[in-house]
């Protein structure tokens, strides 16, 4: 699925996290990354990336606003971060959703594209809107912003709903898990817990390392994962991370990217699976073999016709 619609993103990152005693909850580590950072990373396709709150050190570069007053609420900060924006369209995350994924992102702004609706609400398992992972059409966000600040004086303090309610919407269902957000110490220790899965740690840990790295390639990681069991197995168990290596290496020389991976991990199968094949002949004993001497016939020395390197394990003639 592919989004048409350019987007910009803003990202609320402030308010109090009352329920976190005060903590600063967009630095809040769940899997080795912060959680803005966690949600950073799947709005990489946006144009320009807005973050609403305090600075601070981010994976990525933003661009950086603030709510007037600070801590005026949602509204208020929706309101400083799309000034910011020029796209037709806006992704908006809070910044507490550690299951985010790039697919629910693709998922709503393709409810754009394929709606005449000035927004796209993902509904979490109950059926309850989700303002705060929407996808929205810039100039009725604008408009209805402005709007509310007319109405009311101002749009600090203002709940969220109140924008909702007067927008033409789409509703989209995804991963029930997408709108999970951390509100509270146990919130977080579920997340964290959550993310050690069996069918989720593999992949966790190797989007963390991408993010350390400033790695943004996509590559198929059961071509890898093949590729060191197979270096395993018919070469030796060290050989499976250092191939891996070079591997990468290598596809950086030849430019990078997917296909370059791809072929390079083709290359390096290839070689292990002949280093097997020789392996196991060489362990197999060649045709007419006499049968190796057991360790009771060598003599004290514990030295035998297998011992010597002449003999190759090839038996004699006559």
């Amino acid at each position: 699925m592919t989004a048409k619609t350019a987007y910009d993103a803003i990202v609320l990152a402030g308010g109090a996290a009352k329920r976190l005693g005060g903590a600063d909850k967009p630095a809040v580590s769940v899997g080795g990354r912060a959680l803005l950072d966690r949600v950073l990373g799947v709005c990489r396709d946006a144009g320009r990336t807005v973050v609403v709150g305090g600075r601070r050190p981010t994976a990525r570069p933003v661009v950086w606003a603030r709510e007037e007053p600070p801590g005026g609420g949602p509204l208020a900060a929706l309101d400083a971060g799309v000034r910011q924006c020029d796209a037709p369209a806006v992704l908006v995350l809070s910044a507490d959703l550690p299951f985010l994924g790039p697919t629910t992102v693709r998922r709503l702004i393709s409810a754009l594209d394929e709606s005449n609706r000035e927004a796209a609400l993902l509904t979490d398992a109950d059926g309850r809107d989700q303002p705060l992972v929407a996808a929205y059409r810039t100039e009725p966000l604008r408009r209805e912003l402005a709007l509310l600040a007319t109405e009311h004086g101002t749009l600090s303090g203002l709940p969220l709903r109140l924008l909702a309610q007067e927008l033409d919407l789409a509703r989209v269902r995804t991963d029930p898990l997408a709108s999970f957000d951390c509100d509270t110490w146990e919130d977080v220790s579920a997340a964290r817990a959550r993310i050690r899965e069996h069918g989720y740690v593999l992949d966790e840990w190797i989007t963390a390392v991408k993010d350390e790295l400033g790695v943004e390639l996509d590559v198929d990681t059961r071509v890898l994962l093949d590729l060191a069991r197979d270096a395993a197995h018919g070469v030796a168990r060290p050989a499976a991370p250092l191939t891996t290596f070079l591997v990468g290496y290598a596809a950086a020389r030849a430019g990078g990217g997917p296909e370059a991976v791809a072929e390079a991990a083709r290359k390096a199968v290839a070689l292990a699976t002949r280093w097997a094949e020789e392996t196991e002949q060489a362990a197999g004993p060649a045709p007419g073999a006499a049968p190796a001497a057991s360790g009771t016939e060598r003599g004290a020395g514990g030295t035998g016709a297998a011992d010597d390197p002449r003999e190759n394990g090839e038996a004699e003639a006559g």
